[in-house]
């Protein structure tokens, strides 16, 4: 056990990537998320991986774990903060981030009125895509902004 005054040791950037995703699966779900869900939503390779990580956070005081209990682990408050580590992203960030496009892509076919600067949000929409490595979501987007641009001669 830790003296309370020392201060936990900084976390590696994989430690830094699972506390952050501990975090938000919590933050999204209401409880933690199981170490096979850990395993799949950071690409490791087996349980046991997912294991040692979270055993070294908790000994450098990053988590919590109640015992012999499903769910339980938590995030000390006063840890680092998750940062962005690359432009990698979850199958389910992906699918929320792809429904934000098609949304704004509505909401510009629908309006009463285009504008230029409709048009040129979406292209940055796209082209935010292309820079996540999403091309071929980004590339399903472009004959829809062609078509909606020929329409109101805004090319």
């Amino acid at each position: 056990m830790k003296p309370k005054n020392e201060q936990p040791i900084r976390p590696t950037k994989k430690q830094i990537e699972l506390l952050g995703f501990i975090s938000d699966f919590i933050n999204q779900h209401g409880y933690s998320p199981s170490y096979r869900e850990i395993m799949s939503g950071l690409n490791y390779t087996s349980v046991a991986t997912v294991a040692l990580h979270v055993n070294s956070l908790i000994k450098r005081g990053h988590l919590l774990k109640r015992d012999r209990s499903a769910r339980s682990l938590e995030v000390v408050n006063g840890s680092v903060k998750p940062s962005v580590l690359s432009n990698q992203i979850t199958p389910d960030q992906e699918k929320w981030l792809i429904e934000k496009v098609e949304h704004a892509f509505r909401e510009v076919e629908t309006a009463s009125e285009i504008v230029p600067q409709a048009t040129n949000n979406l292209h940055i929409l796209v082209a935010a895509l292309r820079v996540l490595g999403l091309e071929g979501a980004s590339q399903s987007f472009v004959p829809r902004l062609k078509r909606m641009e020929e329409k109101y001669g805004l090319e």
